[in-house]
């Protein structure tokens, strides 16, 4: 086997939304001859499916699963012994290289004639889209040779102290024996001996490395005493160079740099637990006094003063200052909060006492599109914790007109009330398919769990920022203070579920159960279809389209895209369309009103429940709706009626090309919708073979279980993998109009399973 030229190796450990793509960054390089070693530290999430995938379809690609987790450092010790290249290039898994890189590398180290490290520069990606180059990169602009050491061009080891930015000629870093310790801070005391120790080293300026900044999710921001591993990183530095005398000269430099990390470690709030600041105040000034070289100058301005403070053990002293300074931050961000106040709303007195008293440990509240009633996932769990965890009492948040459409015997909310707060203030769990109001407080040891209300086509959160039609009015911190609220968030697929991650980059978990409301979709009868059907009114024996556009962000009203009356009368006496409205529109468009004069068109925007609506119908005429992803549950005809895609995926944005994997066949005009209905073609075998391939991408988890998942994990503490998912081909959803019309009036459902 033939020794590459790099061998790229990548630490993973919970990236599964990120990993594809810093893979595919590095796979789809013009330079190809590179080995990818990518390390599997036991992750709990999808990771070790996804690099499996990448060797099983890339020989180049090498999957190395570890039987523990390990940390980041000696991951990547292991890929290193593995490794067969003539340079290690480690880049971390939720960062990404860009377009022609290697390339820029390979020919550099030609030029160069294979220096021991090569360093290159970085640019901070960010959640929101922007990027910033490394605020130092003038370093590459300075003069001196071209290849150097440390000593000729020290200017360099100003970069961060990272392993990423650089390349390591594997037989130097062999010979010398470097590896990684554990813990935190890994690349302190790899960075600096390889550095010092280096006798050819070049520079690339060039931006290689994109490097990912998380708003949430980084270890370093996790607050634990895993921070004081500092120490022990500095000290394996200090310990290298005093075994080399010569390298005694770098002492002042190393020893700022360790005052410098200290500071800034202590300057951040998410890192050193309170409780432990001034242990670890003292250790940083037992370290000042073991390391300090002789005839030290400290730096001057803020940053001599806090070195100061560190070298005498002045901890009040040190604090007084911080809390100073915070104050007066504080003074300033009160005063434009007063400002904020006047247009704003306070929390009420009410609330304020009801924050007070103890969490109610079995309390649950349940809301839809903000109290909307008894709808979507939250009314499916409501409905299923009344069965799995009945010591939990349930509350449903409904507004004034929507109590009457509650179940018979459901407790219930009207929100703003003083009842409202007060259960908001004392509940345990939370369940909201949307958010609930900014002046809801999440308190220690409650849990809320953002349902979700459908698979996403179109960009949802942050993901909207390049697209200000859509966007128009989002206050995009404010989302994100919401959304912060989150522990958990469920999904009905793995692809939903890396989308929620980076379009709400917090700090929730995955709930991979599928969407409660669909559980119906396997649990419901023959007769339940057939009562469905007559409660609305659909003739026996006539095919019922369902036609259910959603929202249009380019539009400040409703516009129909559709002649729903003309599609009837083409249809014929065999078919009657079923006219479902968004629920964004509160009034009834005339065009929906004007519908309601034809004997074939059934207006169901008032109907309660979705999920009713699709059991009842035969086929399901969609544009971009997330119905189309629950419909696909029934294995019943879809067709697409997509007359505006291309000025819908501008405005909107959307996450694939619906038009390439769509759930059925696609109308671009209504008389190609009227032939595909007149030709038969809305149920033909391409429309089989297609609908086919789209339920195994988004019907992963949807097999009439979801709520009992939930509520089994969230209530009762359970292990998310006590009730397993049933096999696609194992299920067997609620029979269709036609057989339903056909059985017998004590038929039952095949059930969410053929083994059930």
């Amino acid at each position: 086997m033939s020794k590459p030229r790099i061998s790229v190796i990548v630490p993973i450990y919970q990236v599964q939304s990120f990993l594809r793509e810093c893979l595919d960054s590095i796979l789809e390089q013009s330079f190809r001859d590179i080995e990818v070693i990518a390390v599997n530290d036991c992750s709990p999430d999808r990771c070790g499916e996804i690099v499996d995938e990448y060797a099983a379809a890339d020989e180049r690609v090498r999957a190395l699963h570890l039987p523990e987790n390990v940390g980041l450092g000696r991951a990547r010790n292991a890929g290193m012994e593995i490794a067969r290249g003539d340079y290690l290039f480690f880049l971390d898994s939720d960062d990404t290289i860009t377009p022609g890189s290697l390339q820029l590398i390979i020919d550099r180290l030609a030029e160069t004639a294979d220096p021991d490290v090569l360093i290159f520069d970085y640019a901070r990606t960010f959640w929101w889209g922007g990027e910033t180059r490394n605020s130092l990169a003038s370093v590459f602009k300075t003069e001196g040779p071209e290849v150097f050491t440390a000593k000729q061009r020290p200017e360099f080891l100003s970069l961060i102290m990272v392993v990423w930015n650089k390349v390591y000629r594997r037989e130097f870093v062999e010979q010398r024996g470097f590896e990684f310790p554990p813990g935190y801070y890994e690349d302190t005391p790899w960075t600096f001996p390889v550095l010092m120790s280096a006798d050819r080293m070049a520079a690339l300026d060039e931006v290689v490395v994109h490097y990912r900044q998380r708003r949430q999710g980084n270890i370093l921001r996790t607050v634990s005493r895993k921070h004081f591993d500092i120490f022990d990183q500095y000290q394996r530095v200090f310990a290298f160079m005093d075994k080399d005398p010569a390298l005694s000269e770098w002492r002042p430099r190393l020893f700022t740099k360790m005052i410098d990390h200290f500071i800034a470690i202590l300057a951040k709030d998410n890192r050193v637990p309170q409780e432990l600041r001034a242990e670890f105040f003292a250790l940083a000034h037992r370290y000042y006094r073991r390391y300090l070289p002789a005839g030290y100058v400290r730096p001057e301005g803020h940053t001599g003063v806090r070195h100061a403070l560190i070298a005498h053990g002045a901890y009040p002293v040190y604090q007084t200052l911080k809390v100073a300074n915070q104050g007066r931050r504080k003074v300033r961000k009160t005063v434009r909060d007063t400002k904020k106040k006047v247009a704003g709303k306070r929390l009420d007195r009410h609330y304020e006492a009801a924050l007070k008293l103890p969490v109610d440990e079995n309390l649950a509240v349940y809301s839809s599109y903000w109290g909307r009633g008894y709808v979507c996932n939250p009314a499916a769990l409501h409905a299923k914790a009344k069965q799995v965890a009945p010591h939990v009492r349930g509350v449903v948040v409904a507004k004034q007109d929507e109590i009457r459409k509650l179940p018979p015997g459901t407790d219930y909310v009207v929100p703003g009330t003083p009842r409202y707060w007060a259960v908001m203030a004392r509940a345990k769990y939370f369940f909201s398919n949307v958010n609930f109001e900014d002046r809801v407080i999440k308190r220690p040891g409650t849990v809320h769990v953002q349902t979700q209300h459908g698979t996403p086509l179109k960009r949802m959160g942050v993901d909207l920022l390049p697209y200000p039609v859509a966007a128009k009015g989002t206050n995009f911190r404010k989302l994100l203070e919401r959304s912060d609220r989150w522990d958990y968030c469920v999904s009905s697929n793995r692809f939903s579920a890396d989308i929620w991650e980076k379009a709400f980059p917090c700090s929730f978990a995955a709930l991979e159960s599928g969407y409660p409301r669909n559980d119906v979709f396997y649990t419901s009868t023959a007769a339940d279809v057939r009562r469905i059907r007559e409660n609305l009114g659909i003739p026996a024996g006539k095919i019922a389209v369902l036609y259910a556009p959603t929202h249009r962000d380019y539009t400040s009203s409703y516009v129909p895209q559709l002649d729903v009356t003309r599609l009837a009368e083409a249809l014929g006496d065999g078919f009657v369309v079923l006219m479902r409205g968004h629920h964004f529109y509160e009034k009834k468009p005339s065009a929906l009103q004007a519908c309601q004069d034809s004997a074939r068109v059934i207006d169901v925007t008032a109907h309660t429940s979705s999920e009713e609506l699709q059991l009842a119908a035969d086929v399901l005429l969609a544009d971009y709706s997330s119905m189309m992803f629950d419909y696909a549950n029934l294995d019943r005809p879809i067709v697409i009626y997509a007359n505006d895609w291309e000025v819908y995926k501008v405005s909107r944005g959307v996450y694939f090309d619906l038009m390439e994997e769509p759930p059925g066949h696609v109308a671009r005009t209504e008389d190609e919708l009227h032939e595909i209905f007149g030709s038969g073609a809305w149920k033909d075998e391409r429309s089989d073979t297609l609908r086919d391939a789209f339920r195994r991408t988004f019907c992963q988890y949807d097999d009439g279980h979801a709520a009992e998942r939930v509520i089994r994990q969230i209530m009762l503490g359970e292990p998310a993998d006590k009730l397993p998912v049933v096999p696609l081909d194992e299920r067997t959803p609620a029979p269709s109009p036609a057989a339903a019309e056909a059985g017998g009036a004590d038929e039952s459902a095949a059930g969410s399973s053929k083994a059930a």
